[in-house]
């Protein structure tokens, strides 16, 4: 079942506004950060998935790893690949789906980064982390960094949340609800760029804790460690998770 629309919330809307936030300098010390979490050295086989337009698996590539990238969405490979010939850096760019690979592996790790986890339901979330396993050398690790659940809902409001990005002239704005039966953030975006005024929604599951363990352990995933960024202990009110799992 699709809950995410990904063709009206991955496109140049969603690049234009999140370049200023994305930029080199976040871009080198999130890529240094996965490197040290997985304690992995070049020229270490990684898989970025989904890579979208290339940030970090660019730079793993320009630090001497081996990187391929899988994405749904052709533009942001065509982004990923054009910056990729201008770094002088070689990564494998594919289209694909998180829940069919086009890769066969063996990597050492598999990343998902940037709440990139969750869209679909969870027969087929489980089906995306079963297919992290499939392409992972036996020893090799995923990791996995999202919302975590209880920190966003102990920061959630009763009404809906409203963010605005402003550049330029141009505005995002996200009307956010939290839906604590289906354990889903539910997004209604509107953009206003251009003098057009283009709508989409986008749904992401936000599993607990327990529901991950659960997940990766039928997954094949024989360790689990669950962290805050900077491998900092979780907290109830941690706001981001990272899943450290090895097959």
């Amino acid at each position: 079942m699709e809950l995410f629309d990904r063709a009206s919330s991955f496109n140049d809307d969603y690049l234009w506004f999140y370049e200023p936030i994305l930029g080199v300098e976040r871009n080198r010390y999130e890529a240094s950060e996965i490197a040290a979490t997985l304690e992995l050295e070049p020229p270490g086989r990684i898989l970025d998935a989904p890579c979208g337009h290339g940030r970090i698996a660019n730079v793993l590539a320009g630090d001497g790893f081996s990187v391929a990238g899988v994405d749904a969405t052709t533009q942001f490979l065509e982004r990923a690949r054009h910056d990729a010939l201008n770094l002088g850096v070689d990564v494998d760019y594919r289209l694909g789906d998180l829940r069919d690979l086009p890769v066969p592996g063996p990597f050492d790790a598999v990343v998902c980064w940037f709440t990139s986890f969750g869209y679909f339901d969870d027969p087929d979330n489980q089906k995306t982390l079963a297919e992290f396993a499939r392409v992972l050398r036996p020893g090799g690790q995923l990791l996995l960094e999202t919302m975590h659940h209880d920190g966003f809902v102990r920061g959630f409001i009763p009404a809906p949340g409203a963010t605005v990005a402003e550049r330029g002239d141009d505005t995002l704005i996200d009307v956010t609800t939290f839906d604590s039966v289906r354990g889903r953030v539910e997004t209604d975006r509107t953009v206003h760029r251009d003098g057009l005024v283009r709508r989409s929604h986008h749904s992401i599951r936000v599993p607990t804790v327990p529901e991950f363990d659960e997940w990766l352990a039928a997954a094949g995933f024989s360790e689990r460690h669950y962290s805050e960024r900077g491998g900092r202990p979780l907290r109830y009110d941690s706001r981001r998770l990272v899943v450290t799992a090895t097959k």
